[in-house]
């Protein structure tokens, strides 16, 4: 994503490598036929499907675009101002819409970095509303030191100085829980129990999270108990396969149709984005692995 160009760094050395070894191997699952714009794929219309655009760096963003819509989707997330008309073109949305440009590292946790976020976030808000869009995402940053109660306190008292506009804005912050044992150590929001008690602190129907589930079944499992628990606090999933983050398919150990199942049956309206990593830079072999991870997702 924007916000994070070491991480679309090291992206791309992982999808290298990985789609050498397992291209053959894993595309083998993928059984579905290329889409076009005039053949979307049949869809249940019980979950609004997205994609992430950072996954496919290799696909410009018209392409991509034009592929998620001849699929069915209905959104891309992570574009910012300058992406959202391609997007619009294609009649998609932009579920999740990224944040300023600054690293997954560089977040609400740290006082020193709140005049900067403040600002970025303040004018972020008002173009996100003027676009029609809904979500906005944001990060704790890491600990570097900073114990759980510091970092969440941290965050309150920056995120409460820009609360008050997205609320009158009608935009919603959503900040990611990502994993801190595999890709992003040090990495505060780690947890979803220490995200739901930012939650509350904050008190607001305009901060929630985004419920990343590749990056809870690494840090804390039991996903589907865990988001009936929290759903109240959840505006937002992100799709990826465990362990790899590669396609969702059955190489791997969620069984997404029922972790889908299980958020489809709570009435979330929201979205769900695959933000996995293809096995292969080949251009068709991604969009079809696309296809194929949405239909395991779409229940």
């Amino acid at each position: 994503m924007r916000s994070s160009q070491n991480r679309r760094s090291a992206i791309k050395n992982i999808v290298a490598g990985t789609g050498a070894i397992a291209a053959a191997g894993a595309l083998s699952a993928f059984k579905t036929s290329p889409v076009t714009k005039d053949e979307p794929a049949k869809l249940k219309g019980n979950i609004n499907h997205s994609v992430c655009r950072w996954c496919f760096q290799n696909i410009d963003l018209d392409t991509l675009c034009g592929a998620a819509k001849g699929m069915g989707m209905k959104a891309i997330d992570l574009i910012g101002p300058e992406e959202w008309p391609i997007a619009q073109k294609h009649g998609l949305y932009s579920s999740m819409c990224n944040g300023p440009g600054v690293a997954i590292t560089f977040g609400w946790n740290d006082p020193a970095k709140h005049e900067k976020l403040i600002k970025d976030y303040s004018d972020l808000i008002v173009k996100v509303a003027a676009a029609g869009y809904k979500n906005l995402i944001c990060f704790s940053g890491n600990r570097e030191g900073k114990d759980d109660v510091t970092g969440l306190n941290n965050c309150v008292e920056g995120l409460k100085k820009i609360l008050p506009l997205a609320e009158k804005h009608g935009v919603v912050l959503c900040m990611e829980l990502l994993n801190s044992k595999v890709n992003h150590h040090d990495y505060q929001c780690d947890r979803t129990d220490w995200g739901v008690k930012l939650c509350k602190a904050l008190g607001s129907e305009n901060f929630k999270l985004l419920y990343d589930i590749y990056h809870m079944q690494i840090d804390e499992g039991d996903v589907i108990a865990t988001i009936r628990a929290n759903q109240h606090y959840l505006a937002h999933f992100h799709v990826a396969g465990v362990p790899g983050r590669n396609e969702p398919n059955d190489t791997q150990e969620l069984y997404y149709p029922a972790v889908i199942k299980a958020i489809k049956d709570l009435g979330f309206k929201g979205y769900v984005a695959q933000e996995y990593l293809p096995i292969t830079n080949d251009q068709d072999k991604m969009i079809a692995s696309l296809q194929a991870s949405m239909m395991i997702c779409d229940v």
